[in-house]
């Protein structure tokens, strides 16, 4: 009988050349899966979205809008004051024009992500469409710092309280974006962000430019 000190062990399976092979296989796919991963988050996925845009090219390409959105561009990357009174009176200002508003924070990730969907949007439709934002559940000083980096080319009325958002019943959900016909009747709200220009010129046309009632 061999001692139990001396009996020979099943050998692991990475000393057998096939076995090796089989696990390597593998991991090699996860390195290059991992390799892939790290390097879009070096980059901030910023192949995948629109380019960040400047207030100047923004104002730029917006010049020539109607008196009524030229008005409201004309305050574009500001905080406005004045809570729900505020907000409520450039909404009647801006009757007979469809009238998108966007919901976001400066903490919020998912509408850091969203700006220059925005951006863009707002750029190509600003002429047709009034763009408005609704800083929510933020601080004031915050929300400039973040505008200095990430611009607006319209304007956005702070809402600290959520006193606006309260009366548009988008408390809950970062970001928010909410869909106004040409005779100021809510027709959409969209809850979470916009991954795509596509998406958000499509909502655009569908519950604000021409809504279906």
């Amino acid at each position: 009988m061999i001692p139990a000190a001396r009996r020979s062990l099943p050998a692991p399976v990475w000393d057998h050349p096939e076995q090796m092979r089989r696990f390597a296989i593998p991991l090699a796919i996860i390195a290059v899966i991992a390799i892939v991963v790290i390097g879009l988050t070096q980059t901030g996925g910023q192949k995948s979205g629109p380019q960040r845009l400047t207030l100047a090219e923004m104002q730029h390409d917006l010049r020539g809008a109607p008196p009524g959105l030229a008005a409201v561009y004309s305050r574009g990357n500001t905080i406005v004051g004045g809570s729900t009174k505020a907000f409520q009176a450039q909404l009647a200002t801006l009757h007979g024009h469809p009238v998108v508003v966007n919901k976001w924070a400066s903490w919020c990730g998912p509408c850091r992500s969203e700006f220059p969907i925005f951006q863009h949007v707002a750029t190509k439709l600003g002429k047709q469409v009034a763009f408005l934002g609704i800083n929510a559940n933020d601080h004031d000083a915050a929300a400039r710092r973040f505008l200095r980096s990430e611009a607006l080319p319209y304007p956005s009325f702070s809402d600290e309280n959520l006193a606006i958002s309260g009366k548009l019943g988008i408390v809950p959900i970062f970001p928010t974006t909410v869909f106004f016909d040409a005779a100021g009747k809510r027709q959409y709200i969209h809850q979470g962000y916009y991954t795509s220009t596509a998406a958000l010129t499509a909502d655009i046309r569908r519950y604000a430019i021409n809504p279906s009632s």
